[in-house]
């Protein structure tokens, strides 16, 4: 069993972090600037005489780390650590909705609803539970935000459909489908791993509701 350790993300990992998204997703799925964007949307802001500060020791966006140490074990080992998944997540306070969200079936506030934007795990660590064990961690950390729920757009013409499978396994709630929710990405930069840049993959939208 492989050694596996989580972490915030934080820029050090994002160099690794780009590499396996657009390895996974398709070129062009995120880079330096979106990363970015993301990151800090991964903390929520307080409120500290009248003025809004980010708190980023709240931050709800996870990578895992398969650790791996050198030397013999009657040495002194060095532990070397390579990114093979990571989880990123919006703060409640952090996102907008769009023409692909449907709140009034959420039954729950938006402004309590996180949203998981994008979780990924590099094909040869899949079935070990990294996955579940990103989507716990953000929960968790959303849950100290104040988020009661978490909404997400699932790739649906993902490897047999596994991530509408993973997300529901894990409490995921069909909210709506959602076609061609990447087509404008596509058009600008984004190469679909099916379609090319003319994506017609629908998203499906779903809600878990934290206890």
């Amino acid at each position: 069993m492989p050694e596996i350790s989580y972490q915030q993300l934080s820029p050090k990992y994002f160099k690794q972090v780009i590499e396996l998204a657009n390895k996974v997703h398709g070129v062009g799925y995120l880079n330096e600037k979106s990363l970015a964007d993301w990151a800090a949307r991964s903390t929520c802001t307080k409120i500290i005489n009248g003025t809004k500060i980010k708190d980023i020791a709240n931050n709800c966006s996870f990578v895992a780390l398969l650790n791996h140490r050198s030397g013999t074990a009657t040495e002194q080992t060095d532990t070397e650590q390579r990114l093979i998944g990571f989880r990123i997540t919006f703060s409640a306070d952090q996102w907008q909705t769009d023409q692909w969200c449907t709140p009034k079936l959420w039954q729950v506030p938006k402004n309590k609803c996180c949203y998981f934007k994008c979780n990924t795990v590099d094909e040869k660590y899949r079935g070990l539970g990294v996955g579940k064990q990103l989507l716990q961690l953000s929960i968790q950390a959303v849950k100290k935000q104040g988020a009661v729920a978490g909404i997400s757009h699932l790739w649906k013409q993902s490897p047999n459909n596994s991530a509408v499978a993973y997300f529901t396994h894990c409490g995921g709630e069909l909210i709506n489908y959602h076609p061609d929710k990447w087509n404008d990405d596509s058009k600008h930069g984004y190469i679909c791993t099916i379609c090319g840049n003319d994506c017609h993959c629908e998203a499906v939208e779903m809600i878990i509701r934290f206890n």
